[in-house]
């Protein structure tokens, strides 16, 4: 009994972020009693919270060692090994786990992501479907293998796999969550996306009244922002403006949610810039959202959405009273307790406010500002003799068939020219020869397609866009993060305004950067545009020795600017907030 009330103890203290704690009397035990490995499992399993991930795998393994023939055991043992990054070992272990016991599911789920770390979607998914036939309703390992499914461009099998899971767990907000980031990169009309955001209002569970601070609209604020990517990611990349130029007498606490690699220079980066950092990686979403309201947060600025990182059921109950979602998720993000969304003019045009959940603070002339990297190459264009080069970096979920069509259309119009895919799926034999397949489906010939999965660093990577005469962007989920790097190596890039924000990113940032010239409204317009570009080289020479300069001088760059209406939006949600505050108390 006294070791089953300390093995609850430790969890619960684990729970509320009291990690330290749970790991202290969970050695304690073990060291009294070193044959119960039961115990060893948590004391395991609490280390991987903590991030101790080598000392996880001794106990881990220690219990393996001694009872090989536990299943669980394995399957404990092997997440570990997963979160050291050996997944090649820990599928070994999944696979030994399913050997000893061919209906032990959660082998399965396991084997589905460490399938999917090694770059084997078709192991992934076998290993998704067998587990699902032996537990259908299970909604983690419907989500992994959807998941996997959206990862290496099957989206349409995503959705219906979603959809399916979704039916029989409508009030599953994790599952629902997923769901919405799939629905992004489907061609599915805009309306049908809209109404699946709504829809996860339904998921909501709030248990305690609002938070509430006090409302005076001019007094110095204490501004939260909760974020899985603070870490060497494009969130925290262009989120670092708005925290480096923040107005005198702000507070800002970041609760950062997401595990960075030892050693991550962003994250060490913007701690710097915080008055108080939030370790929030383990803690549940209720003692989360103690954990904001414990220090009086005024506005709390998410900027995760439904996106892996976000942690959109913290906010369940409000934990601030202002809460606004911004940068990380391009669409609505349907909770209820989100009040304010930051866009601009051009993703999320007049009159577009109806389709949103939240109400838009735009920030004109663009919702993100750039922060160029400082150890990239000077650009280089392709050697005359290279053949015209069109090149996309972006996701392969992004590519979609309408994507397809368009880039078809634009290798119709130039003659030889040539398309780099560079993507990491690619790197999968599986998703390789689907996306192939694709292609062909396309009208677009294997011959005239060079797919790249990796470059041996950064350097490398930025240095293949010396091969690549115009980047072509995807649609209805543009790039980001892709279309500023592509400018800033000198290469000019086509898109396609849509009917969404999604579908609009990539005609805000070429806005903002001094060109809207290169977005098109129309296919054939997109295509003009490509093929006009590729094929007028004294143009191209112009825009490889100026374009940086151009960018680095642009609105798309100016974080101080940019921060200072970043701000002022901020301030005018506050501002709403205080005169609705003052209603409310007033009558």
């Amino acid at each position: 009994m006294a070791s089953d009330s300390t093995l609850q103890r430790a969890l619960d203290d684990a729970q509320e972020g009291r990690i330290g704690s749970a790991l202290a009397s969970m050695r304690l035990l073990v060291k009294r009693k070193p044959n119960d490995f039961d115990a060893a499992q948590v004391l395991g399993m609490l280390l991987l919270q903590a991030g101790e991930v080598a000392q996880a795998i001794h106990h881990l393994g220690r219990a393996v060692a001694a009872a090989p023939n536990v299943a669980g055991y394995r399957n404990n043992y092997a997440n570990s090994l997963l979160s050291a990054r050996r997944p090649r070992d820990a599928a070994a272990e999944w696979r030994k786990a399913i050997e000893l016991d061919p209906t032990y599911s959660r082998a399965y789920l396991g084997l589905v992501l460490a399938c999917a770390e090694v770059g084997d979607s078709v192991g992934a998914i076998e290993a998704g479907r067998c587990g699902l036939a032996l537990n259908p309703d299970w909604p983690e390992l419907s989500r992994n293998l959807a998941s996997v499914l959206k990862d290496c461009g099957r989206i349409d099998e995503a959705l219906a796999e979603f959809s399916r899971a979704i039916a029989k767990h409508p009030l599953d907000s994790g599952l629902r969550s997923s769901f919405l980031m799939a629905r992004n990169y489907s061609d599915a009309p805009t309306g049908d996306v809209e109404q699946a955001h709504r829809e996860y209002a339904q998921c909501v569970r709030s248990i305690q009244p609002p938070a509430h601070t006090d409302p005076s609209p001019d007094r110095p604020l204490h501004i939260g922002i909760l974020s899985g990517d603070m870490r060497t990611h494009s969130v925290a990349f262009f989120a670092e403006s708005f925290m480096r130029h923040r107005p005198t007498g702000c507070k800002l606490t970041v609760f950062s949610s997401g595990h960075a690699p030892a050693g991550d220079m962003m994250r060490a980066r913007l701690i710097t810039l915080a008055d108080e950092w939030v370790d929030a990686v383990a803690i549940n979403n209720a003692a989360l959202d103690r954990a904001i309201r414990s220090r009086q947060i005024d506005l709390l600025v998410e900027l995760g959405g439904h996106t892996s990182g976000g942690r959109m059921g913290a906010l369940d109950s409000a934990p601030a009273p202002v809460i606004i979602t911004a940068i990380g998720y391009p669409n609505t993000t349907g909770h209820p307790a989100v009040g304010w969304r930051i866009v601009d003019s051009t993703t999320d045009v007049e009159g577009s406010d109806a389709h949103c959940t939240e109400r838009l603070l735009r920030i004109d002339p663009c919702f993100l500002c750039y922060s160029p990297p400082s150890d990239a190459p000077e650009p280089a264009l392709p050697t005359a003799t290279t053949a015209i080069t069109f090149g996309s970096f972006n996701l392969a979920a992004k590519i979609t068939n309408r994507t397809m069509s368009l880039w078809a259309a634009v290798l119709g119009a130039v003659p030889d020219s040539r398309l780099l895919i560079k993507c990491k799926s690619i790197a999968d034999p599986g998703t390789r020869e689907f996306f192939l397949e694709r292609l062909r489906v396309a009208g677009i010939a294997e011959s005239r397609v060079d797919l790249l999965a990796y470059t041996a660093g950064l350097h490398e990577h930025w240095s293949m866009y010396s091969r690549v005469y115009v980047a072509l962007d995807t649609t209805p989920y543009n790039g980001t993060t892709t279309t500023c790097e592509a400018l800033w190596m000198g290469v000019p890039v086509v898109t396609i305004a849509g009917d969404r924000h999604a579908a609009r990113v990539g005609a805000s940032l070429l806005d903002a950067a001094g060109h809207p010239e290169w977005v098109a409204k129309t296919p054939e317009e997109f295509v003009s545009i490509a093929a006009g570009l590729a094929t007028d080289r004294a143009r191209l020479a112009s825009l490889r020795a100026g374009l940086r300069g151009e960018i680095r001088a642009s609105p798309l760059c100016d974080q101080v600017a940019y921060a200072r209406r970043f701000h002022g939006a901020l301030r005018d949600a506050w501002r709403a907030y205080c005169v609705e505050s003052t209603r409310g108390i007033h009558g």
